[in-house]
């Protein structure tokens, strides 16, 4: 039998989430802003695979986290990996399903076009920060709790604060609104109407690893379970290489 290679992550789906079922579910899952991209190709695939719903909402993961402490109902989730272990402790999550499906790193957006700025040594991002007009970042996600902490130790906190504006920083830069936003990675190589200025050096790169798993209250914890395996397969891992994910290490 040929396969056509356009074809083949729907057979290796199919294979890996047999029989198909008879009555489709619906999935509600919870999911970081950072594998947003990764999830708008792979969901369809598996709802046409398995006759599946995924009803996926997207977040930073602290916002997330707050929500599910708060009991909201849901079947999956991933977030960045120390929400998921304190939802784990905390008996929301069932640590048996946990299952880290990808990591990524750190990187600045600029407007289309715009000249790249020169990010490749520690002074030479702090020398960009400096000379920034402004600047965008989610506070409250998993960017902005790290450039807290990056921030002070380089030692312009304070000449940050009011280059800073707390919103989605690709969106900003493409908007126009601000000149740099930083986010993970994966979040900016396919932002409309932006441009990838490169990864944090690499002595102040910031990886975060992201877990998947089941709510500990799942209403369908066996195709949750489903949607874990096929992010683990080949098709998967590929296409999150192409948007600036790498396989858990």
């Amino acid at each position: 039998m040929i396969i056509r290679a356009g074809n083949a992550a729907l057979l290796a789906l199919s294979l890996l989430i047999a029989p198909r079922p008879s009555i489709a579910a619906e999935v509600t899952l919870l999911i970081s802003n950072a594998v947003k991209t990764v999830m708008e190709d792979l969901a369809p695939r598996f709802e046409q695979a398995t006759g599946h719903k995924l009803l996926i909402t997207y977040g930073s993961t602290n916002p997330l986290k707050a929500r599910i402490d708060k009991g909201d109902a849901f079947d999956m989730t991933i977030l960045g990996e120390s929400a998921v272990d304190d939802l784990i402790k905390a008996g929301k999550l069932d640590g048996a399903s946990r299952s880290v499906v990808a990591r990524s790193g750190m990187g600045v957006a600029i407007r289309k076009g715009a000249p790249k700025p020169d990010m490749s040594t520690t002074d030479a991002f702090k020398r960009t920060m400096l000379a920034a007009k402004s600047i965008a970042y989610q506070e409250d996600g998993l960017t902005g709790t790290y450039l807290k902490t990056l921030f002070a130790r380089l030692g312009i906190a304070e000449a940050m604060k009011p280059k800073y504006r707390n919103t989605r920083g690709g969106e900003a830069v493409a908007a126009g609104e601000v000149e740099y936003g930083v986010m993970q990675i994966s979040e900016v190589l396919y932002q409309e109407g932006a441009d990838f200025a490169g990864p944090l050096p690499p002595e102040i790169q910031n990886y975060t690893n992201f877990p998947a798993a089941v709510s500990s209250n799942a209403r369908q914890t066996e195709t949750a379970k489903a949607v874990i395996k096929y992010f683990a397969s080949r098709e998967s891992v590929a296409l999150m290489k192409k948007i600036g994910l790498e396989p858990p290490q």
